[in-house]
């Protein structure tokens, strides 16, 4: 048996640590084990077993948590090139690709010690020291923690571990007391984590037998019992109200029985749309399908690029080709940008093929993303549908990788590790002898260039189903409105009669401001300052519901100030206007009409989403309002009208990409009108309406645009014409920002790096966010490959000038420089 493995740890330290096997344990390469780690109890993924004495001393591994990997061959060799290309650390990677957090349970323990158990003895002897710093509730609450702990074992001088939150329960003591305790060497912290069940089980009562007497509330239960075929969850049964003890009396008379069930799969509650197949596709569409398979049926890799204007049955297609995978027995992924699509899609995907489907995305809990892992781990679930994370999917066989929105930067993790779904969903696919779909009707320059190169084969949908017409774009320019009324306006004459017209026709409306909250600033009119998070460089957002001041970065809160926090004015001025206070406007304006609002406040979680998107496509609302969360892949047949408040503001943001996101959140809020029978109309209010980006989107030109944008790219050397790095250096000390950013700044200019350009050091745009001040650099070059080693080469530098790992940040294909 190998006497060492090595475990990638989830540390910011790009290296694997080896540990002893002690006689008994049998770890598996890609497999989890538990082991100390300095003073703390941590799971890693082992990487390999060995008979390699290392050059130091090793602990041993505490527990081998998998008898067979967790991850298999191919997604440890999909980790590690995320490791490789991105320069992050291994083990924050397979942290990142298995979502098994519920399987650990992080716990802290306290021990009396011998110093404690003096201290304690002094203490009953004396009462308290009358020198001492300490109040006297410190000092209570000191004498407390050392006599639960010594009660725990009076007989010895190291009693047992306690658990942190019995002992600060049962001694009324907060963790300052137990740290200050700590120091003095009276207690020891120890970590005792370890491994959990996460089986999801619920209470069922069944029922035994009815005979004997029995008084209301028994007959109650028994009855409902009978009724429900002789078994009911226990849950269901208190809602009639009846006390606890009813239930344990008929328990002890053995006229029930009460077991632990799983529970099934959570499934989305939204309803499936029709069946996609209950339609003729169309010549290009079922092109589009034969193309796919073919390639799936040859069993090599390839990349397809799937280009298909709104409506134009994209999904239509994904499914078809979903459903031949499946019955040729293999597997399939399909990932959408947002939490708000996964409902929608998985209904779908349920109605069509039952159980064999899972579902990864954040919004579930940690039991539930767990559950549904191992049931596709297992071979139970074959068709994954999820968010950026189920690109890591656990399948076996993989035939079928697709990407819907593959444009969406919501796909770019921003914390390490900061890969990219789309570019990760390709490598896999490429490893597995697999097809990667990517499909938009806006694709991202950087895709559709390398479909133009055939790196990617292109395969264009270019009219919607059912010879439906794209929707009609106005534009409204917002500087004449202005001239005309005298007054700023939030919705324009235009839509405001657009919308009052719909509703005469009882058809649907989508409002779109990519804002949210009810003001973004509040300035004082006195001192012309604005109210700021005291943790970022941010004005802070006010939320008239709450009555809050809220940053969208951090998430401080603040009161609503009623007088300037800097000069003391009472004339403070709520400026702008946010997602919050234009449904309030439309409510005025229109107080009949059934409106609703989806964003990231109102949306806490996907049954929020499922709620409000099921009574826009039952007809329960008339308008909703929303972020771009509205803009994404949404098929309401009702939908008529699409109203675009102030999205071209991203215009104005020192960021190359700007434009681009512009065009992609015009084009695609515009493709949610018109989906039904009938045509659909959008009305652009705009400040730059000359802009080309929103003279494109008016006219559905993809074309027009990427070829107007390309020149730009190709004369400053941005992707798609070379590869681009974001190198972010920051402390919460600006001292420290500034020294640490010097030094980098000075290593580049030092040294020679040919074919790479270096840009920097400059104050990020956001020059504080979340306490940190931050400088950074921008890298580029035509070559991936220069540019990986210089900044390994500057990483290394920096870890030889003793700047911790943490704080500098490198985003390679960064998508946000801000």
């Amino acid at each position: 048996m190998a006497e060492f493995c090595d475990v990638a740890l989830p540390v910011p330290l790009d290296m694997a640590f080896t540990y002893g096997v002690p006689a008994g344990a049998a770890p598996v390469v890609g497999g989890r084990v538990l082991v100390p780690f300095r003073q703390k109890r941590m799971t890693g993924i082992v990487v390999e077993i060995h008979d390699r004495p290392p050059t130091v001393k090793t602990k041993d591994i505490l527990s081998a948590l998998d008898s067979r990997p967790v991850l298999d061959d191919s997604l440890l060799r999909l980790g590690q090139w995320i490791a490789d290309y991105y320069l992050a650390p291994i083990g924050e990677v397979f942290r990142s690709m298995l979502p098994l957090g519920a399987e650990f349970k992080h716990t802290i323990a306290y021990r009396i010690t011998a110093e404690g158990h003096m201290a304690l003895h002094l203490a009953g002897m004396s009462g308290s020291s009358a020198r001492s710093r300490r109040t006297p509730d410190e000092q209570a609450a000191e004498f407390r923690v050392l006599n639960y702990l010594g009660m725990q074992d009076a007989d010895s001088t190291e009693g047992p571990v306690v658990i942190e939150q019995a002992l600060r329960s049962h001694a009324h003591a907060s963790r300052s007391i137990l740290d200050g305790m700590t120091r003095k060497k009276w207690i020891v912290r120890e970590d005792v984590s370890d491994v959990r069940d996460t089986a999801r089980t619920i209470k069922v009562a069944l029922l035994k037998s009815a005979e004997g007497k029995l008084n209301e509330n028994q007959r109650n239960i028994i009855e409902l019992l009978a009724a429900s075929g002789g078994r009911l969850s226990v849950a269901n049964i208190r809602e009639l109200n009846v006390p606890r003890s009813t239930l344990i009396t008929l328990l002890k008379r053995g006229l029930i029985e009460i077991i632990d069930e799983p529970v099934a799969p959570s499934q989305s509650r939204s309803k499936p749309r029709p069946s996609p197949f209950d339609f003729v596709f169309n010549a290009a569409q079922k092109s589009a399908l034969e193309r796919i398979q073919e390639r799936v049926d040859a069993r090599k890799f390839a990349g397809l690029l799937l280009h298909g204007v709104t409506g134009s049955g994209k999904t239509a297609v994904y499914l078809a080709a979903m459903r031949a995978v499946l019955e040729a027995g293999r597997s399939a992924i399909l990932l959408v940008p947002e939490i708000g699509l996964t409902p929608a899609v998985a209904a779908d995907l349920h109605q069509i093929f039952g159980d064999e489907v899972a579902i990864l995305h954040s919004a579930l809990s940690n039991k539930e993303r767990a559950q549904h892992w191992h049931r596709i781990r297992n071979g139970e679930a074959r068709i994954v549908v999820g968010t950026r994370s189920a690109v890591f999917a656990p399948v076996s066989d993989l035939a079928l990788i697709i990407v819907d929105e593959e444009h969406d930067a919501s796909y770019k993790q921003e914390e390490t590790p900061r890969y990219h779904a789309r570019d990760v969903a390709v490598m896999r696919a490429k490893m597995a002898n697999a097809v990667v779909v990517l499909g938009s009707a806006t694709p991202s320059l950087e895709s559709y260039f390398n479909a133009t190169k055939n790196k990617y084969a292109l395969i264009e949908l270019p009219d919607r189903v059912e010879q439906r017409p794209l929707p009609e774009v106005e534009i409204v320019d917002m500087r004449q409105e202005f001239q005309e009324t005298g007054h700023e306006q939030v919705i324009s004459r235009k839509l405001t009669a657009e919308i009052k017209e719909r509703l005469e026709r009882r058809e649907q409306v989508m409002v779109l401001l990519n804002r949210r909250g009810y003001s973004p600033v509040v300035l004082c009119r006195a001192c012309g300052k604005a109210l700021e998070c005291r943790n970022c460089a941010i004005a802070l957002t006010h939320h008239k519901r709450e009555q809050k001041m809220i940053c969208h970065y951090c998430g401080y809160v603040a009161p609503v100030p009623k007088a300037c926090a800097h000069c003391g004015s009472e004339y403070v001025y709520f400026l702008g206007t946010g997602s919050e206070k234009l449904e309030e406007l439309l409510h005025g304006m229109f107080p009949q009409a059934r409106i609703a609002r989806l964003d990231r406040d109102t949306v806490r979680g996907h049954e929020d989403f499922e709620r409000t998107l099921n009574a826009l496509g039952e007809g329960g609302l008339d308008i909703v309002v929303g972020t771009q969360m509205i803009a994404k892949g949404h098929d309401i047949h009702g939908v008529t009208l699409v109203g675009v408040v102030g999205a071209d503001s991203a215009l104005g943001l020192p960021d190359f990409r700007a434009a681009e996101r512009t065009f992609q959140l015009l084009t695609q809020v515009a493709g949610r009108a018109g989906r039904g029978q009938s045509p659909g109309k959008v009305i652009l209010q705009t400040y730059f309406q000359d802009h080309y980006a929103v003279q494109y989107a008016a006219h559905h030109d993809f074309s027009g645009f990427y070829e107007k944008e390309l020149r730009f790219r190709s004369w400053m050397h941005y992707p798609p014409y070379s590869a681009l790095a974001n190198v972010l250096v920051r402390s919460v000390k600006l001292d420290e920002a500034l020294q640490w950013s010097g030094t980098l700044g000075k290593w580049f200019e030092q040294n020679r790096h040919e074919g790479v350009r270096v840009l920097g050091p400059a104050s990020a745009p956001i020059m504080r966010l979340k306490r940190d001040y931050r400088y950074h650099f921008v890298l580029k070059s035509a070559s991936r490959e220069k540019l990986n080693r210089t900044l390994r080469a500057m990483l290394s530098y920096a870890t030889a000038q003793e700047i911790p790992r943490t704080q500098v940040i490198v985003d390679v294909d960064a998508l946000w420089l801000m």
